[in-house]
């Protein structure tokens, strides 16, 4: 995840998230820099645990494993936990390659940017929701031959 910052900080030669989004101005860098981008959004699957990197939750599926552990609050404090790493990762993914919150003129209307980068922001929380209830989960032996 490190070395798509890099990239990306080479690109608009810059460190400063600031102006990372101004010098999306005319272009955004999802499209120039797809690969990256692409090997970000996995970074962020596997960084918060989602389908197809959860091995983890896979092996306590047996016994239900941390759910036996948790109830009432704990058990909902953890999953906030994840989905809060889940939009702070969404947001500096949207931060760096999808313009954050540059106002969008769509059918003649300027939306404020507060309103641009939610709904980037959601979008992009949606898509990692769909693709857990999409893809399977990765068997142990095929991630080691990934890694």
């Amino acid at each position: 995840m490190s070395f798509t910052f890099l990239v990306v900080i080479c690109f608009s030669r810059s460190a400063n998230f600031s102006s990372i989004v101004l010098s999306q101005s005319d272009l955004y860098f999802v499209f120039p820099l797809w690969p990256v981008a692409f090997l970000f959004y996995v970074a962020i699957l596997a960084e918060t645990n989602r389908t197809p990197f959860d091995l983890a939750e896979a092996e306590a599926e047996l016994v239900s494993g941390y759910n036996t552990e948790f109830a009432a609050l704990l058990f909902a404090f953890f999953f906030l936990a994840e989905y809060s790493s889940m939009l702070l990762l969404c947001a500096v993914f949207v931060l760096l390659f999808l313009g954050g919150w540059l106002p969008v003129l769509f059918f003649g209307f300027i939306f404020p940017g507060f309103f641009v980068f939610s709904v980037k922001v959601i979008g992009l929380m949606v898509s990692l929701i769909l693709v857990r209830a999409a893809l399977p989960r990765f068997r142990y032996d095929f991630l080691m031959l990934i890694c």
